[in-house]
């Protein structure tokens, strides 16, 4: 049970530092943007579909709400794939011992 809660906390804790410290960052470019514009390349980038394009989630027009419910949506879809990861690979071990 206490396990169980410390769990709980820290994926609170997660979801919320994502979600609040998500609109105070940094709007200068990432090292590969960087890199792309001090080489002369960064016109030749193709643009895809992302379900979050530039950090913001779509549909909201508040550039500081939408980059937030980005950190928000973005930090649930990693915990997600880490513990169905996690799952998986406690499945496989349980069958390799058996």
């Amino acid at each position: 049970m206490r396990t169980r809660l410390l769990l709980v906390l820290a994926v609170a804790l997660a979801v919320g530092l994502a979600t609040a410290a998500a609109p105070f960052a940094s709007s200068s470019p990432d090292g590969l943007d960087r890199v792309a514009r001090d080489h002369g390349f960064a016109g030749a980038a193709r643009v895809h579909d992302a379900p979050a394009r530039d950090y913001a989630f779509p549909g909201i027009h508040d550039e500081r709400l939408a980059t937030g419910a980005s950190g928000f949506a973005g930090t649930l879809v990693v915990l997600a794939g880490g513990w169905g990861l996690t799952a998986a690979l406690g499945r496989s071990r349980r069958r390799m011992v058996a």
